[in-house]
């Protein structure tokens, strides 16, 4: 889990801000209003409900916007430091119905947006240079040198993030060890990347990412207790629901008219419907589809990767932290 979220954080390219620019920024703020809403209606269906308030957070953006990932580093915390019992396998299966919802929601909503206002891509865009995400397809080489190398930047961030942890913890700044670990990712690549002395693999990290979160869930799925969250199915399935009919209003009504109101618009509502329901890679493909049958969307395949792999996961942690800082759980 520590290694996925370090990878996480080497992925994260801060000179990209200035590529973004204005959209980066804007998006980023129309994110961080989503997150405060999903754990704001997560805890007042809890609450409805009569469950525990975390199960509402964790049926808000820890999992959702979080991810599988997240949503364990929680689950973590939260079973053992505030007790909630089987918080992994409410965690797991929470993530796991977002993915599929992130999936199916996106695009419809983007198509919907697109067919009733009429929206197309802006011919100079046609012009721009693809990204690497706009081409799925494409074959990239990748090296045993450069695994090496980022095998060992890893190494960094897992033993000094895990250090930073240890210190902070029991003071106010006291953090979960996966974000530490994703902050010196963060500190590392840009630190070595800005007096030019070492830039990091893009594929390597991504490769590696990927395979640690595999692992990682293969483990988390091998000791689940599905049986124990009986009881919950109901609260559960009704909270997911909300969120994701939430979700899609939010993407139309905020996302799509905050950024624009054109084509890139929707395409970044679809994208936001992915990443805010399950993970990055599900706005990806979202946008994939979208862009395949009504034309490119350069800014959207800039924006998105960038906010998704890594400032939601800095902006939610900020935000659950707020969160559990109220005494609504006491």
């Amino acid at each position: 889990m520590l290694t996925f979220f370090a990878t996480i954080g080497l992925s994260a390219d801060l000179a990209g801000l200035k590529a973004g620019g204005r959209a980066l920024i804007v998006f980023l703020g129309v994110v961080v209003g989503l997150l405060v809403m999903q754990d704001a209606l997560g805890i007042g269906l809890a609450w409805i409900l009569g469950q525990d308030r975390l199960l509402g957070l964790l049926g808000a953006s820890v999992t959702l916007s979080g991810g599988h990932g997240t949503g364990a580093a929680w689950a973590k915390v939260f079973g053992e430091r505030h007790g909630l019992a089987s918080a992994t396998e409410i965690a797991i299966a929470c993530a796991t119905f977002g993915l599929i919802l992130g999936g199916l929601v996106g695009g419809p909503v983007a198509r919907f947006l697109i067919t009733h206002h009429d929206l197309a891509p802006a011919p100079e865009v046609k012009l721009a240079v693809a990204t690497g995400f706009e081409q799925p397809k494409a074959v990239r080489p990748i090296t045993a040198g450069a695994v090496i190398e980022t095998v060992a930047l890893i190494a960094v961030c897992l033993a000094v993030g895990s250090a930073l942890a240890s210190r902070l913890s029991g003071t106010a700044f006291e953090l979960p060890a996966f974000v530490c670990v994703l902050f010196v990712g963060v500190l590392l690549r840009n630190g070595l990347a800005v007096p030019g002395w070492y830039r990091v693999f893009e594929l390597a990290v991504s490769l590696l990412g990927n395979v640690s979160l595999g692992l990682f869930l293969a483990i988390a799925l091998m000791s689940l207790r599905l049986g124990d969250l009986t009881s919950l199915a109901l609260p559960l399935l009704a909270i997911l629901i909300v969120q994701a009919i939430a979700m899609a209003f939010y993407a139309m009504f905020v996302t799509f008219r905050v950024m624009g109101r054109n084509y890139d618009a929707a395409v970044l509502a679809a994208g936001h419907c992915g990443f805010g329901l399950g993970a990055t890679p599900t706005a990806i493909a979202n946008m994939q589809a979208i862009t395949a049958q009504f034309g490119p969307s350069h800014l959207a395949f800039l924006v998105v990767p960038m906010v998704g792999a890594f400032f939601i996961d800095i902006a939610n942690a900020i935000v659950i932290k707020l969160f559990l800082l109220l005494p609504i759980y006491r």
